[in-house]
């Protein structure tokens, strides 16, 4: 570049400065006149703001403007106030510390004593805040009412303050934990209800109809088990559920215990019937349940009651009465009540003792287990039923005296048989004197007795059973005058006198009436023996006599029209006999045989001999047919088919049913006692 270039450039170097500076100066103005006009505005809207607020800042700034005394005084009394306050809201936040560990249900199955815990340590803050809350407000209601007095404060502020106070006050205590103790308490019924349904299967049980009354598998709940339900139950009842434990575990309990004896088959128990031989199958059986029942089930599950109400036991009677009544108690004792509603009956007395004797036996287990209000209805209901099963056992035995008397109007069989009243008498009596009825029989009617403060022993019992057996032995000569045929009298007394002897020896009634009785009737049986043979069959030999046949042995024609004579008055006095008696009856067959064997001994040796020698002069005559009709072989097999049984065949004088006998009738019991004498 040239000296000429330089020059002109220094030249216009001033004036470019000179433009460069007017720019900045005027863009500097420009923003300041925007500075400006935003700050106008922005102090229009700080006064607005100022001015809506100044009120408050005026309330709050009042209390510094107040006399330093007045503030002082309400400063230590606002200390005062808020110290309990701020203790209630760490309370409080405690209380909420606690929300997790107990709504979480793993720690209640894996940890139920550290549950337990957690959940005491939130009973222990509620009752700290039942017990301070409403103190801790009422304080400091008076602080705010101080400060409104006082003007201390703004008015609606103190206002609004006063009013959340007195709705804090009057809140239940009980809600201060926004519901977290009943869901802890929730869960753990839940829990409960859980414990009891997993280890409350019924036991599996099977009853043949044996003396074993069941097979049992042990119980299924642990102690372990039974300790956590204790556990729970006291929880729950610190905090007013006990009721509903109660019954969650009566449900439960019950329930499985009463489908443990439906295992069993009991079905019959609520079977009706006016007849107490329909429901005589089953009295054994329900002794057999019920002390099962009784020494088994109940025992065990009040034995479990007892474990888990441990820390409660005033609740445990009455839960266990619900379980027993579950369980289905009460159906036993209907059962021995609707047997005891049937009619009269004398098997209905040997049930009544069956009743009686295992009432009894379970009479120690019963009070024990049922002891107790909480069991008031097992207790009258059981009363009822020994009080019935007594006095219906008393009056059925008080009757059987007279119906054995009146039985002597009824006619005999016709057959000539034993009456069914003889065979029974003489097997019931001979039970009511054996074991296990004697000694059931002497203490009911010694228990009936004592109600009336009257005396009884088992002397006279003996004498009593044995008076009816007397009073049965005049009814045989009243029944055997009843036959119009007096062979048939003798057969009558010849089955009767031998069935004594026979079905008496030998047993407990046999031994207490005595050798010289038995020995009677057995002498008796040999005379009406006897009698029978002579007064029938014994009456058809002399017709085959040979008295006169010597005489006219030259002359044939005479002697066989002498025995065509005789064999055809024998002919038709054997078959009027053998029809007539074919319908006759011997019930013992030792006897039966023994009879047919003594005709047979009467006649057929008689007759061989007869045709033997007189035979061939009929047996030439082409009508010999008409005489001779039978063989001796004949004759022995027709009698020896004689006196059997016939199926089927009613038998008389031996419905021996308890009627109601009439007020002509002497007790039963009176009869018996005047009578004793007559034993001796």
């Amino acid at each position: 570049m040239g000296a000429s270039d330089r020059q002109e450039d220094e030249a216009a170097a001033p004036e470019a400065r000179l433009l460069a500076a007017r720019q900045a100066l005027r863009a500097g103005v420009d923003r300041s006149r925007a500075l400006g006009r935003a700050l106008a505005r922005d102090a229009a809207r700080a006064e607005g703001g100022i001015r809506a607020r100044l009120p408050a800042m005026e309330a709050s700034a009042r209390p510094i403007r107040a006399p330093p005394e007045a503030l002082a005084s309400a400063g230590r009394d606002i200390d005062r106030a808020l110290g309990p306050a701020a203790a209630v809201l760490k309370v409080f936040d405690a209380v909420h510390g606690l929300e997790a560990a107990l709504l979480a249900r793993g720690s209640l199955t894996g940890d139920l004593p550290g549950y337990l815990a957690v959940l005491a340590q939130l009973e222990a803050a509620l009752r700290l805040l039942a017990d301070n809350c409403g103190l801790a407000a009422q304080w400091l209601a008076d602080i705010v009412a101080y400060l409104g007095e006082r003007d201390l404060a703004d008015p609606r502020f103190v206002a609004d303050l006063a009013g959340q106070l007195h709705r804090l006050k009057k809140e239940d205590p009980a809600g201060l934990d926004a519901g977290l103790l009943a869901a802890a308490l929730g869960m753990l019924e839940a829990e409960f209800r859980r414990l009891l349904a997993e280890h409350s299967a019924p036991l599996a049980m099977k009853d043949p109809d044996s003396s074993s009354p069941a097979s049992v598998v042990p119980s299924r709940i642990p102690a372990s088990v039974v300790h956590k339900l204790g556990l729970i139950l006291d929880r729950l009842a610190a905090n007013g559920r006990l009721d509903r434990c109660s019954a969650a575990y009566a449900d439960a309990r019950g329930d499985t215990v009463g489908a443990s004896l439906r295992a069993l088959g009991l079905d019959y128990l609520k079977e009706t019937s006016e007849d107490a031989q329909t429901l005589s199958p089953s009295v054994e059986r329900w002794g057999r349940h019920l002390e099962f029942a009784v020494h088994h089930l109940l025992e065990a599950e009040r034995k479990l009651c007892v474990a888990v109400f441990e820390r409660r036991p005033e609740a445990m009677p009455s839960c266990f009465a619900e379980i027993a009544a579950r369980a289905g108690i009460l159906d036993f004792l209907k059962f021995g009540r609707a047997l005891a509603d049937t009619r009269k009956d004398p098997i209905k007395l040997l049930r009544l003792l069956d009743v009686f004797e295992s009432l009894n036996k379970l009479r120690l287990d019963f009070n024990r287990l049922f002891g107790g209000k909480a069991c008031a209805e097992i207790q009258s209901r059981t009363r009822e039923l020994v009080k019935v099963v007594v006095d219906g056992s008393v009056e059925i035995f008080e009757e059987l005296l007279v119906q054995v008397e009146l039985q002597r109007n009824m006619p005999p069989p016709v057959d000539g048989g034993v009456p069914r009243l003889v065979s029974f008498v003489a097997k019931y009596c001979n039970q009511l004197l054996v074991e296990p009825y004697r000694s059931v029989l002497t203490q009911v009617i010694t228990i009936h007795r004592s109600w009336r403060k009257e005396a009884f022993d088992d002397k006279m019992l003996v004498g009593a059973v044995l008076n009816i057996v007397k009073t049965l032995e005049i009814n045989f000569e009243t029944w055997s005058k009843a036959y119009g045929d007096t062979t048939l009298s003798c057969l009558f007394m010849l089955n009767v006198h031998w069935h004594f002897f026979k079905h008496l020896k030998g047993t407990k009634l046999g031994e207490l009436l005595g050798d010289a009785w038995l020995r009677e009737h057995e002498q008796y049986k040999d005379y009406y023996s006897a009698v029978f043979l002579r007064e029938s069959w014994g009456t058809l030999a002399p017709l085959l006599s040979r008295e006169g046949l010597i005489m006219f042995s030259k002359g044939q024609a005479t002697a066989r029209d002498l025995v065509k004579q005789r064999l055809k008055s024998f002919n038709a006095n054997f078959d009027e006999m053998f029809q007539k008696q074919s319908t006759w009856v011997i019930s013992d067959r030792d006897l039966q045989q023994k009879t047919c064997h003594l005709v047979v001994q009467a006649i057929v040796p008689v007759y061989r001999s007869f045709m033997q020698n007189y035979g061939p002069l009929v047996e030439q005559d082409i009508s010999s047919s008409k005489y001779v009709k039978y063989s001796a072989e004949d004759l022995d097999k027709m009698l020896n088919t004689l006196f059997l049984p016939k199926p089927g065949r009613p038998r008389r004088a031996g419905s021996f049913q308890i009627r109601h006998s009439g007020d002509n009738i002497t007790s039963a019991m009176t009869g018996l006692y005047r009578s004793a004498s007559t034993l001796k």
